[in-house]
């Protein structure tokens, strides 16, 4: 070798070295993870010189590698990644014999369970190990694999998750032996692959297990209410539904909003956990489906009462005679004591609007009274049974209804703690703003429309159509789509909804993608665009 010679070689190697550290510093950089792949393998192909190679991944049993991407410059070859599927075709290498031994035979094999670089420099001159898949796929394909380079992948636990092997190392137009320099390189870029590989399969189990608990939370919280049902699992559907659509979409209000991949995911999160809250509130709160409702629904109580006073009414006439007329006008007393009793049972479940005059039907009701068991008189409705009878919506007092209220109160206290990385900062933001309104007159803080971002007013548009539409809640029946839009759209009207998120949620129809999903076909009916409020006509 000529001074010159040796001049030029170490040039080659510096250049190398030097590609190798922007090959490193590139492999740090990558999060996709085929994309990663694609860039180990040819950059191992580059750095050495190799025509062609495999990259192989470890299975989660530990005893076979799978196939992840296969490249072949002279075939034209290029399976796995994006681009190019295919590289399923290939049968997974066992690292185990049929007995149970170890798969010695086979190099990759071998290199993955020794931890140790193999160099073969000619299959076809080469007894230590079987290289008769490698001649079957020579002659199907008409290449001729000889040289090979095979080296291990091992994480920072010691253990080897993935294999490198690059085949027929090319030196102006002639495929010759990898050399030891070829080993160090390979080994070296094989090093700092395994760590960028590592740190992204740390990054995703710490994603997956943090997703998990999410919604291992939402669902505890589902589970703990059968009334509120799945509504934790679904508004994070239809949130991101409706945020799919108004990024996508060209409304006026809306159309230079757009959202990254790490955007959705933020907004999911938030889904996932807007009602964590729930956690604290007491469960005969949440669980109160009847007005009367406690530990029981105390409207047994009250008809033992009216029962009481009955056969009072009957003992009285078996006690004295009476005359035609007294006789029917205890009969009517006995019919209107149980028709007393049946108004109450149905103002007791809630699920219509009580009236003023249901509300002075009650007063007189609560001024009866009847003579318990101690001889003393007492009023047919406790006060709180009269305060519980007279609410006008729901099954909810004022007091309870705060209570309920409280969970947002809890849910921004709880997620504001929580130290959330830069890419989850504003889940607490969305998580907390679902039951504001777009005049300020909602809660936890009366937020307006103004101060809210567009994906906040997103969530709550998606958590009041879940609402609407949910079979679970047992003061009302299952809404139909046409109803539940027709509610949403006079909600728009008094300022409660977002206008351009529910014009949005109508136009790019996101009501019928989330009714494929969650809804009965009882309630997916038609829904008459036009005759909807809260639409700006002249756009639809």
């Amino acid at each position: 070798m000529t001074l010159k010679d040796g001049e030029r070689q170490d040039k080659s190697l510096e250049q190398k070295v030097r590609r190798l550290n922007q090959i490193g510093i590139a492999l740090s950089a990558e999060h996709d993870k085929l994309q990663l792949l694609e860039l180990i393998l040819s950059s191992a192909r580059e750095l050495t010189s190799a025509d062609a190679g495999t990259l192989y991944l470890l299975d989660g049993s530990a005893r076979s590698l799978q196939f992840a991407l296969v490249q072949n410059d002279q075939l034209g070859l290029y399976l796995g990644g994006y681009q190019q599927p295919g590289v399923e075709l290939f049968k997974p290498i066992s690292l185990y014999l049929d007995n149970g031994q170890p798969n010695e035979q086979l190099v990759v094999a071998w290199s993955v369970l020794h931890k140790q670089t193999i160099r073969v420099a000619d299959a076809y001159d080469h007894s230590n190990f079987d290289f008769s898949g490698t001649r079957i796929f020579d002659q199907q394909s008409g290449y001729h694999s000889r040289s090979f380079l095979t080296v291990p992948l091992v994480n920072h636990e010691g253990e080897v998750f993935a294999a490198l092997q690059l085949i027929n190392k090319q030196s102006v137009g002639v495929v010759v032996a990898f050399s030891e320099t070829d080993q160090e390189l390979a080994e070296s870029l094989a090093s700092q692959a395994a760590v960028a590989l590592t740190n992204q399969r740390l990054i995703e189990e710490m994603k997956t297990l943090f997703d998990s608990f999410t919604q291992v939370l939402a669902t505890a919280i589902d589970k703990k209410s059968p009334h509120t049902g799945n509504h934790c699992r679904r508004v994070p559907d239809a949130t991101l539904f409706l945020a799919e659509a108004v990024s996508a979409s060209n409304h006026p209000a809306v159309k230079d909003f757009v959202m990254s991949d790490a955007d959705f995911y933020e907004l999911k999160t938030a889904a996932w956990l807007h009602d964590c809250g729930k956690v604290v509130t007491p469960h005969h709160v949440m669980e109160k489906s009847r007005k009367l409702e406690t530990v029981f629904d105390r409207i047994e109580l009250i008809a033992t009462r009216i029962e009481i006073l009955r056969r009072d009414l009957e003992i009285q006439q078996l006690k004295y005679p009476l005359t035609d007329e007294a006789a029917k006008t205890l009969a009517a007393e006995q019919a209107q004591l149980l028709d007393d009793l049946d108004f109450l049972r149905r103002v007791n479940v809630g699920t219509e609007f009580t009236t003023d005059a249901d509300l002075l039907r009650i007063q007189n009701l609560a001024e009866k009274t009847w003579v318990d068991h101690k001889g003393v008189r007492q009023s047919l409705l406790s006060d709180d049974e009269k305060l519980n009878l007279s609410i006008r919506r729901g099954t909810l007092n004022p007091q309870e209804r705060q209570i309920m209220n409280d969970h947002m109160v809890a849910t921004l206290d709880m997620l504001e703690q929580l130290p959330f990385p830069k890419h989850l900062q504003r889940v607490a933001e969305y998580a907390g703003c679902h039951h504001e309104r777009m005049d300020g007159k909602g809660y936890p803080r009366g937020l307006t429309r103004e101060q809210m971002s567009i994906p906040a007013r997103i969530m709550g548009v998606a958590d009041v159509f879940e609402a609407l539409t949910a079979k679970e809640r047992p003061y009302k029946e299952p809404m139909k789509l046409s109803q539940a839009l027709m509610i949403m759209g006079r909600m728009v009207e008094d300022k409660h909804l977002d206008p351009d998120l529910f014009a949005v949620f109508v136009e790019a129809r996101v009501y019928e993608r989330y009714a494929a999903v969650h809804l009965s076909p009882e309630q997916m009916d038609a829904v008459d665009v036009s005759a909807l409020p809260g639409l700006n006509k002249e756009s639809h």
